[in-house]
């Protein structure tokens, strides 16, 4: 099969494309010819080595985390699911590689694809659909009548966070660009505040809830805007020793994070709120929900380009451009 591998840490060297062996699908794994893979931020991170101490992945690497395609082959123990099964997946840390022909993939990190999506829309919404679910619902408790703030709207994660918040009954504020308030509008939000001419933290105050996902001078923005007893959950770190605990880190990770978030830690103390970080799991029993969700016409997915297989390197490079509104996806299969 074809697949675009990464053979060091380098944000400059683009991905070679090369042929690989068909994976091999182990007895509770499905094997998906992938029709279609989205970038996110996530890729960029992990291929310029930012992520390396969280995740300590060999070369060569097949990036890759979000999927849609049709299962060709199931495990002797999979239960769920059949062969022509339509599906979408985040696959597990450690087992991505969307950036191929085909992939294997625990069952319990698949859903059924959802009906009223194509293959590209659905490729778009199993890391953001995730990390919104895991962030908002699991971690937050987001209830009704609660503000949370959302940043960066109009990227990935924001799109389908304004529209999850909305379904729990939240008020929602977010930032984005003059030129995307109608669309962040029109998926939910209450506030919008453009980023570039105004400063938020001026206009916003004892928020509920706040998903960071920018740099380490919004997110101690953003710990002033919370009221007391409020939560940030932050995927941008920095990592907490309670997510290293999750990754079973070993003792020595464990103590370089203690000091990375050492600063965050102490500012929240002194605010009387929480802080979390989030590095969100694979889990098709929540997916399962999203799809609910999406197939009720509550969350939809926004797609800013769709980009051909051969057009790998600039799907990412667009990604890493800060230009787009949505998700950007490769269609593998044409």
């Amino acid at each position: 099969m074809k697949a675009y591998t990464l053979n060091r840490y380098s944000k400059d060297d683009k991905l070679q494309l090369v042929e690989l062996s068909e994976p091999t699908v182990q007895e509770n794994e499905v094997l998906v010819q992938i029709h279609s893979a989205s970038v996110n931020q996530l890729d960029l991170k992990l291929k310029s080595g930012e992520f390396k101490l969280l995740l300590p992945y060999k070369f060569p690497l097949v990036l890759g985390h979000d999927v849609a395609g049709t299962i060709t082959k199931v495990g002797s123990r999979v239960s769920r699911f059949k062969v022509g099964d339509e599906v979408y997946a985040r696959p597990a840390d450690f087992h991505i590689g969307a950036f191929a022909e085909f992939i294997s993939i625990h069952e319990n990190d698949v859903a059924l694809k959802p009906k009223n999506l194509s293959m590209e829309e659905a490729s778009s919404i199993p890391l953001v659909g995730l990390t919104v679910w895991q962030a908002l619902v699991e971690k937050a408790k987001l209830q009704k009548g609660q503000k949370v703030f959302i940043q960066a709207g109009s990227g990935g994660v924001g799109t389908i966070a304004i529209q999850l918040a909305k379904h729990l009954g939240a008020i929602v504020a977010t930032t984005t660009s003059a030129a995307n308030f109608e669309m962040v509008k029109s998926l939910g939000a209450d506030v919008v505040i453009d980023y570039k001419t105004q400063d938020f933290e001026t206009i916003l105050k004892d928020y509920d809830v706040v998903l960071n996902s920018q740099d380490e001078k919004t997110l101690e923005k953003s710990l002033r805007i919370l009221k007391p007893g409020g939560k940030l959950i932050s995927i941008s770190g920095p990592p907490d020793t309670a997510s290293a605990k999750e990754l079973g880190l070993p003792w020595f990770l464990k103590t370089v994070i203690f000091f990375l978030s050492r600063k965050v830690k102490i500012q929240t103390k002194k605010r009387n709120v929480a802080y979390s970080f989030l590095l969100m799991q694979a889990n098709g029993k929540q997916l399962a929900e999203i799809s609910a969700l999406i197939e009720a016409g509550i969350i939809r997915p926004v797609i800013d380009k769709v980009f051909l297989f051969e057009q790998t390197n600039e799907a990412l490079s667009y990604v890493g451009s800060g230009r787009a509104k949505g998700k950007i996806v490769i269609n593998v299969q044409l």
